[in-house]
């Protein structure tokens, strides 16, 4: 099934002492452009993150966001920065020995001291952490696709609605093509008459003016391939794999048989026909730009 390059999704789980979110929103673009905004204490895990969009999405521009909430305390340890505090202590007897002054030293006074305590955050099991990070980043993203795949068939349903469409206008102009040979044919005989009056025609000269005719106006070739072409598309449209690229590159070859047709018809309803031809491509070129 087709998906849409525009989509959102977002996950919350709690891991003991942390809540994490991820949230994830793409919009349309050629390559595959994924950011990923977190907290600098985690951004270890962002090319683990970057590497797991890739298993999910292979084009459009990603914003990844994630935010870790505390919930509880952390744990840390306070210990004594015993060489700054035995430096404390041997410039304070030198002060009260030195100028005469009373001695009051108190554990209350040393411990307003700088740098007398050192405090440490318990370690971070980082491996954990990230695994915790990915499975948030996971659930996220499994939400997102649902919704790419929910408007990717929406998308697709059109486009074979679409494409349906063109192949009556290609019915239209095969249908058209003979009639048109058959007029001009009707067109030379009078105008030849008009300058010949009363001589005989040449019945031969006639046939082969319209048979030169018939081959520079000829489309059955375009038409097969137009045929072919919308046969593809919609084959493309019921398979799995990401198909945006290889549908702009047929849309092209689409229009261009198309404007070959156009250019070699000399009959306005032919004409009207190809303009909505074009129009109805357009539609589709619009629409293809939303598919991965």
């Amino acid at each position: 099934m087709i998906k849409s390059m525009t989509g959102y999704g977002n996950a919350t789980q709690v891991f003991a002492s942390r809540e994490i979110t991820a949230e994830i929103r793409s919009v349309n673009n050629r390559y595959l452009d994924c950011n990923v905004k977190m907290p600098r204490a985690f951004s270890f895990a962002e090319d683990a993150v970057k590497q797991t969009v890739k298993q999910f999405i292979t084009r459009g521009k990603v914003d990844v966001y994630i935010s870790v909430n505390q919930l509880e305390g952390t744990e840390v340890a306070i210990t004594l920065n015993r060489p700054v505090l035995e430096g404390y202590l041997k410039a304070l007897k030198t002060i009260a020995q030195d100028y005469d002054v009373r001695d009051d030293v108190s554990v209350n006074s040393l411990s307003r001291l700088p740098d007398v305590f050192l405090v440490e955050k318990a370690k971070e099991d980082e491996d954990q952490l990230m695994a915790d990070i990915l499975s948030v980043v996971t659930e996220a993203l499994e939400k997102y696709n649902a919704m790419r795949q929910k408007e990717g068939q929406a998308l697709a349903e059109d486009l074979v609605s679409k494409s349906e469409n063109i192949l009556s206008f290609v019915d239209m102009v095969e249908k058209r093509s003979p009639i048109t040979l058959q007029e001009y044919r009707q067109k030379l005989t009078s105008r030849m008459e008009e300058v010949l009056q009363n001589t005989s025609l040449d019945e031969n000269r006639i046939l082969q003016e319209a048979a030169i005719y018939a081959d520079k106006i000829a489309v059955d070739e375009e038409i097969v391939r137009l045929r072919s072409h919308v046969e593809q598309l919609q084959s493309m449209l019921r398979g799995n794999e990401p198909v945006g690229r290889k549908l702009d590159f047929l849309l092209q070859e689409m229009n261009r048989e198309t404007n070959t047709i156009g250019s070699k018809g000399n009959d306005l309803e032919q004409a009207r026909v190809v303009v909505e031809m074009k129009s109805e491509l357009e539609k589709i070129r619009e629409q293809i730009q939303n598919i991965e």
